[in-house]
Order: structure tokens, then sequence, then C-alpha cells
């Protein structure tokens, strides 16, 4: 029987909610490269240019010294002596003639090509590669 005017107090129950994270690992991913080779031909035209020099005697006298020319596709470079007269002149002695002769050639030479791929494996939490039928 409630009696009129007097208060009780009335016990009340309050639930708290604790939220926690820890780490599980559930499996592990090993990525390591695998560099794999290539055999190509490569196919480049080289040139060649070959040299003929032609000493060409020309003994006569100058008062300076000729320059370094080109003539006709020639390079002739002047030679030139100092003689002993009653007085010094310059004698042109030789030119030197450089002819060039170019060819060309086309080879095909072997060359290693390097190419790098990565392999990826996922392992389980235990270290165990997985099967390629698990990871579809």
């Amino acid at each position: 029987m409630a009696v009129r005017g007097t208060t009780g107090a009335l016990p009340l129950v309050e639930e708290k909610l604790r939220v926690a994270k820890r780490q599980v690992s559930t499996g592990k991913v090993r990525v390591r490269s695998v560099v794999d080779t290539v055999e190509e031909l490569v196919r480049e035209t080289l040139v060649e240019e070959k040299v003929e020099v032609t000493r060409v005697p020309i003994n006569e006298v100058v008062t300076k010294i000729p320059s370094v020319r080109t003539e006709s596709g020639v390079v002739i470079v002047p030679i030139v002596e100092e003689i002993l007269v009653v007085e010094k002149r310059l004698l042109l002695k030789e030119e030197v003639h450089i002819h060039r002769h170019a060819s060309q050639e086309t080879v095909e030479v072997p060359v290693t090509l390097r190419k790098q791929r990565a392999v990826v494996e996922r392992l389980d939490a235990n270290g165990q590669t997985l099967s390629e039928e698990a990871e579809q």
C-alpha cells in the first residue's frame, strides 16, 4: 500500500557501451620483382669514313704561309720550309691533300633487353602462400 505524500526512491538501471578495437592479421601480401630477358635484333646503318693522304710536291717560293683550305671536298694543308739564301724566303715545299671516302653498311646485332614485372603473392595469417583459386 502506498502512502500519499511520501516519496520513495525508485532504483534505475543504466547500461553503458564500451567499444574497443584490436588488430587481427587475416593475411599478408608479398611483392617481388622478376627480370625477364628478351632477345631482339637491332638494325642500324653504320657510316665509315676513310681518309686518303696524298703528298703533292710544289717547291714554289711564297711570301707568306698559305692557310689551310678546302677545294672540291679535299682539305689542303700547306707545308712550308725556310731555306737559307742571301735572304730568307718561304718555299711552299708540298701540300698534303686529304680525300674522304664514305661507305655505309647495315648491320644486325642481337641485344639482350631486360623487362621487369611484379609478382604479387597473397599469404595467409601463418605466412603460407594462398593459391590463385582461393584469391578469385
